[in-house]
């Protein structure tokens, strides 16, 4: 059998070991596509996926897969598909003052994903992992906010997991994907 494969613009070693997890039991080779292009500024991480994958098809004419997070504190509405960049300028510290002002908690991951078939046809994937926020940082500090989030009915902060653990619950794009991917001719 000839295994199908697919493309993950990505030059993280953890994001595509994890993708390779969610593939590999559908028979699919994921593989980087280091594919450097300036992000988008948008409002939604479905547009920044999205973009990303019709310029690297239209280079590469192979399928492609592009997955962007946004985080949002459900309060306040942001930072959303721009958190990557308050996150590096914005403190633990800092986000804990913010976070003590707030009078809900409650905060989500929202994952988008483009897909790209041979085709040329655009396939979106989007999913919400609700989340809370504590003022008590736990776990590996180089992890930054992550020591200050944690699933709801769980005490364990994001920083405390091992990069393997949960992958269920960060992967359901890329398994979502792959389903679709096999059914594919």
């Amino acid at each position: 059998m000839v295994m199908k494969e697919v493309y993950l613009m990505t030059k993280n070693i953890g994001k595509l070991s994890a993708a390779q997890s969610a593939f590999t039991p559908f028979g699919i080779e994921v593989k980087s596509l280091d594919f450097e292009i300036p992000e988008i500024q948008a409002n939604t991480s479905i547009e920044i996926a999205r973009d990303a994958v019709t310029k690297a098809y239209d280079k590469f004419k192979k399928p492609v897969i592009r997955e962007d997070h946004s985080f949002f504190i459900d309060e306040l509405g942001i930072p959303g598909p721009f958190m990557a960049y308050i996150d590096k300028n914005l403190s633990v510290e800092n986000l804990v003052k913010i976070i003590k002002t707030l009078s809900s908690k409650k905060a989500h991951f929202e994952l988008a994903a483009a897909y790209i078939d041979n085709s040329g046809n655009i396939h979106e994937f989007v999913y919400t992992v609700p989340v809370l926020l504590s003022t008590e940082p736990k776990g590996d500090m180089g992890r930054r906010w992550d020591t200050l989030m944690h699933f709801e009915n769980d005490d364990k902060a994001f920083a405390e997991y091992d990069s393997d653990e949960k992958t269920d619950v960060w992967n359901r794009n890329y398994v979502e994907i792959a389903k679709l991917i096999s059914r594919e001719i």
